[in-house]
């Protein structure tokens, strides 16, 4: 059975930086899913989010990339991964989470994606921050290196 991950927007931003200590790591873990035949999945917010960093400045921790680049890169990553759509759904299991857990300041955006695994039945997360997400059943967090030592 194919095991479905959603790339955090970490992953992304550092598979597609070589400037990026954890570019290797990164690259090696999409490609070692997908090489066992596991889906990789993104969400609407982490394209957004993904923009956001690519187009800030380097010198507030962005990659000072141009909109015309960044929108090439955004366009490779929709080519080669499945898009998980916004719906109605996810905002209900949003509220829910971040008033069950009390998610409070930038960890709302966090708990979104959570949401967005829950609607759409994803049962992994991979990303650089695992200590940001909660535990919530159902629900694998895994790091790159997890993924790379698993063989």
């Amino acid at each position: 059975m194919t095991i479905h991950y959603l790339l955090d927007t970490n992953i992304l931003l550092r598979a597609c930086d070589p400037a990026s200590s954890s570019y290797v790591l990164a690259l090696e873990a999409i490609a070692r899913l997908l090489a066992q035949g596991e889906e990789c999945v993104i969400t609407p917010q982490v394209l957004i989010e993904f923009w956001a960093v690519a187009t800030r400045p380097i010198a507030v921790n962005g990659l000072g990339w141009n909109a015309e680049q960044t929108h090439t890169e955004v366009e490779q990553i929709l080519d080669q991964f499945t898009l998980l759509e916004d719906n109605p759904q996810i905002f209900t299991y949003w509220l829910s989470y971040v008033t069950t857990y009390k998610v409070m300041g930038k960890r709302v955006h966090d708990a979104r994606l959570i949401a967005v695994i829950l609607t759409h039945g994803v049962t992994h997360l991979l990303t650089f921050n695992t200590d940001d997400f909660t535990s919530t059943a159902g629900i694998v967090i895994v790091h790159p290196q997890t993924v790379i030592d698993s063989q």
